[in-house]
């Protein structure tokens, strides 16, 4: 059952890597032709040398100007067989990495259309493996087919032809011979396919380790947890070497066996041909070159058993980047999708259930009214749904019953790029891309002045920072933000958004990591900023909310109590206990 599964990837693994050919059909055709060429003229150059042995057999008989002319014509055939090879090559390089560019490029692609859903399941580390790691890998495995496969049939037909023109029945020893080569090939390369893919599904599995390790190497070393990551390490890379080591060794086998049958075709050729030599079947020179073409003709068998090796290797990594490739996408925006065009911010949310994972019950007919300018602030205990309420909002998931409405329209209406941008987000996570500071800031706005770039940065207190820096705002950082403190990549994350004024916002712990007297600047900032416009506001620190025109209060995924500060402090419920206990004195 295993065996007929992993036969039939394997088939409909190679019929997608053949449609991914078909765009570079004319440099197939032409390395299959060049490949003849090659072929050809090496084949034809042992008969000019069998020649040339016999101007030299005999004492006295030897043929200066006979040879002259065959050694020039020798050294003409090889250079073109020469230059046909590089162009051969050439062909070759084309087609692999142009067929893994599209590979690559179509991954990519899938990346940005695939659901949060997905990424949010998947390990990192997992998904970079497939689209560098297994990409390279499978990319080694085709260049090594086309080298050497067209060349390799293409030498065996030709060897076999130029055979039968000098002598059939020492042809037809080598024919006998050859399949027990091509058996023993077929043999271990359909048991070798399961071992490379378990080396393939290791490796990107360390690969996610690493990832994982680099990313929270703090966290790590807060904690002391090195010795137990070592320990974790240890166990992957030595599952890793064990699959490795199988899958090398049994398919290793091939070479040396190939080469044992390989040898009885020499034999079998000088035996025969030095009997029928004996008896004035064939001249001396004719057997040489009869030897040449048997060496020839059995060093394919161990290219080509390389070649299969390799190809299977290639095949199972290239299963992993199909297999992500076939993922299915987000549900794509509705061909009569409207654009979110000056959004009023008038919300609603209708009997909406949702859960991340089916058997996990999260969020249960939820209904929330928000009007146009509203600061509605989410409160609640970790894991109650205040996030995902901002997922939902945002669509980076889709509910499973019920609907949000924007300015009475159901957000499935409308066009996700729109209703993001109808939206301006400041998350506990700073989002910080390589690149200057002013990069940074733009990014919602690249149209933006100087003057309105500085004042954002200003409003969010952010520039007096900047100054300081050696390039200003032409500061170049990294990824997560370099040499930046967590509260400075906060402030820049604030900025932005406060260049580009979306008509609703969303702050979930937007100011977590910055000092008290300087979230208390940033707090008027905020009230300025969310002045007629829809505000959601997620925080644990409820003294930051307390002038929420709307405060709902979540347990489990339900809005328990919803109302005014003070009106919920005097129903000393829920959230009176909550921000009680803030202030609690130990």
């Amino acid at each position: 059952m295993k065996q007929n599964k992993e036969k039939t990837m394997r088939k409909d693994t190679l019929k997608t890597v053949l449609h991914y050919t078909k765009r570079y059909r004319i440099y197939v055709l032409l390395s299959f032709v060049l490949a003849a060429v090659t072929v050809a003229f090496t084949l034809y150059i042992p008969i000019l040398i069998g020649d040339a042995i016999d101007f030299i057999i005999g004492k006295g008989n030897v043929d200066f100007d006979g040879i002259a002319a065959i050694l020039k014509k020798i050294l003409l055939f090889m250079v073109l067989s020469a230059i046909a090879q590089w162009l051969m090559n050439l062909c070759n390089n084309k087609i692999t990495y142009g067929v893994v560019r599209d590979i690559r490029h179509k991954a990519f692609a899938k990346l940005e259309v695939l659901p949060l859903s997905y990424i949010d399941s998947h390990s990192h580390g997992d998904i970079v493996s497939r689209m560098i790691t297994d990409a390279d890998t499978f990319a080694d495995g085709l260049l090594m087919g086309f080298t050497q496969l067209f060349t390799g049939v293409i030498t065996i037909l030709g060897t076999l032809i130029f055979m039968l023109t000098i002598n059939a029945k020492i042809t037809f020893v080598v024919v006998v011979i050859t399949p027990v080569s091509l058996l023993a090939a077929s043999f271990i390369a359909k048991r070798t396919y399961h071992m490379f893919k378990l080396q393939s599904e290791t490796r990107g599995k360390q690969t996610a380790f690493i990832d994982e390790m680099i990313g929270n190497q703090k966290v790590v070393k807060a904690f002391g947890h090195e010795d137990e990551n070592l320990k974790e390490f240890d166990e992957i890379n030595e599952e890793l070497r064990k699959s490795s080591l199988k899958a090398i060794f049994f398919s290793s086998t091939t070479n040396p066996t190939t080469r044992f049958v390989n040898s009885l075709v020499y034999t079998g050729v000088g035996i025969t041909g030095a009997l029928i030599a004996m008896s004035n079947g064939i001249t001396v020179g004719q057997l040489s070159c009869f030897l040449s073409y048997a060496n020839q003709y059995t060093k394919p068998f161990n290219e080509i058993s390389g070649v299969i090796t390799e190809l299977q290797n290639a095949l199972a990594c290239a299963a992993r980047i199909f297999e992500f490739i076939d993922e299915k996408p987000q549900v794509p925006d509705k061909e009569n999708a409207v654009e979110l065009n000056n959004a009023e911010g008038n919300i609603r949310i209708e009997r909406v259930d949702f859960s991340y994972v089916r058997e996990k019950k999260l969020i249960q007919n939820l209904n929330l009214k928000v009007n146009s300018g509203e600061r509605v602030a989410i409160v609640g205990p970790t894991g109650c749904g205040k996030t995902t309420i901002i997922n939902l909002l945002m669509r980076f998931y889709d509910v499973d019953k019920g609907s949000i409405k924007v300015d009475h329209t159901d957000i499935k209406k409308i066009t996700r790029s729109s209703l993001r941008s109808s939206y301006g987000m400041v998350l506990q996570e700073t989002w910080l891309k390589e690149g200057t500071i002013r990069e940074n800031l733009l990014m919602g706005k690249p149209d933006a002045t100087e003057q309105e770039m500085i004042e954002a940065a200003k409003a969010s207190h952010a520039h007096s920072f900047i100054k300081r820096l050696k390039d200003g705002y032409d500061t170049y950082i990294t990824e997560d933000g370099g040499s930046l403190s967590q509260g400075q990549k906060q402030l820049l994350c604030i900025a932005r958004v406060m260049l580009c004024l979306p008509p609703m916002l969303i702050l979930d712990e937007a100011t977590s990591s910055i000092d008290t007297r300087t979230e208390l600047k940033i707090q008027s900032a905020f009230a300025k900023m969310m002045e007629g416009r829809t505000s959601f506001i997620v925080a644990h620190r409820l003294s930051t909310i307390k002038e929420a025109d709307m405060i709902l209060v979540m347990k489990d995924g339900n809005i328990i109590e919803q109302g005014k500060h003070d009106e919920l402090l005097k129903e000393n419920g829920f959230y009176a206990e909550l921000y009680n206990s803030q202030f609690e004195k130990v």
